[in-house]
């Protein structure tokens, strides 16, 4: 219990980061130095106003300094990826204060924070501006590497069968996306996308990226039916496909598994 309410806690701070880093690197800034200011004023924040959640209420979403509103993507973000980080450590059922740090649970729980971070920046940064950044894409890519040649050849954890159907799996996911993006001209996938897949690629591997592409697909077409119903978009209106794409792989990562037994049960 104690370790689920230390992810709580955690995703909250690592919300606020999130929140941090997105608005500097949408505004060509660094994220790397320099303390946390007002995105309306640019006062630098104090500590008081640092405080997940709690400085955004106590405040009613007003900057302390100039008064003026502050989005509530601050508060929404925060909380979202502190229920997020809450889910992960409930799913893998965190025990580290009792097994310890040094140990593959512990290496496998701060994998998947990290790796929901990222999710997490892609979904705002698709959802609000229709891109994704390279650097996030390419980082998580190397990431995602590491952990997988350090898991096959160091810890054990993956054969080098799974880890190579990794690899194959992303080319194999990035040539299918490419297809699309080129064949439409860029109509109906946003080259972002397609780089995007050949990290969800390595991270779920064959099959279990099948239920995450098909939650994806699935769920982008309802959405855009719902819009267009509501006459809130046209046909030739934009809908981001990353945020699709991001439910997808995150379900997939727990459930995919689950997914393709039934499927396979069926047949």
């Amino acid at each position: 219990m104690i370790e689920y309410i230390l992810s709580l806690i955690l995703g909250l701070l690592i919300g606020s980061f999130i929140n941090c880093v997105v608005y500097r690197v949408y505004n060509n800034k660094s994220f790397l130095k320099g303390r946390s200011e007002c995105p309306k004023c640019e006062h630098e924040l104090g500590l008081l106003d640092l405080i997940p959640i709690f400085s955004y209420l106590s405040l009613k979403g007003k900057c302390r300094y100039c008064g003026k509103s502050i989005s509530k993507q601050y508060l929404i973000v925060e909380i979202a990826t502190g229920l997020i980080f809450l889910l992960i450590a409930f799913l893998l059922n965190a025990s580290f204060l009792t097994q310890g740090i040094f140990n593959l649970e512990f290496l496998n729980l701060i994998f998947y924070f990290l790796i929901a971070s990222y999710f997490i920046m892609i979904f705002i940064f698709d959802f609000k501006w229709f891109i994704i950044p390279d650097g996030l894409t390419f980082s998580a890519i190397i990431i995602t590497l590491i952990y997988l040649f350090v898991g096959t050849f160091a810890l054990g954890m993956f054969t080098e069968a799974e880890l190579l159907t990794r690899v194959i799996t992303a080319f194999v996911v990035f040539l299918f996306f490419f297809a699309l993006y080129f064949f439409s001209e860029g109509k109906a996938m946003g080259f972002g996308d397609v780089k995007l897949v050949i990290f969800l690629g390595l991270l779920l591997g064959f099959p279990i990226i099948l239920p995450a592409l098909f939650i994806a697909f699935g769920t982008g077409a309802i959405i855009g039916l719902v819009a267009m119903a509501f006459k809130k978009r046209g046909m030739k209106s934009e809908i981001p496909f990353g945020p699709f794409l991001v439910l997808g792989t995150f379900v997939s990562l727990f459930f995919g598994s689950f997914f393709v037994n039934w499927y396979l049960s069926l047949m």
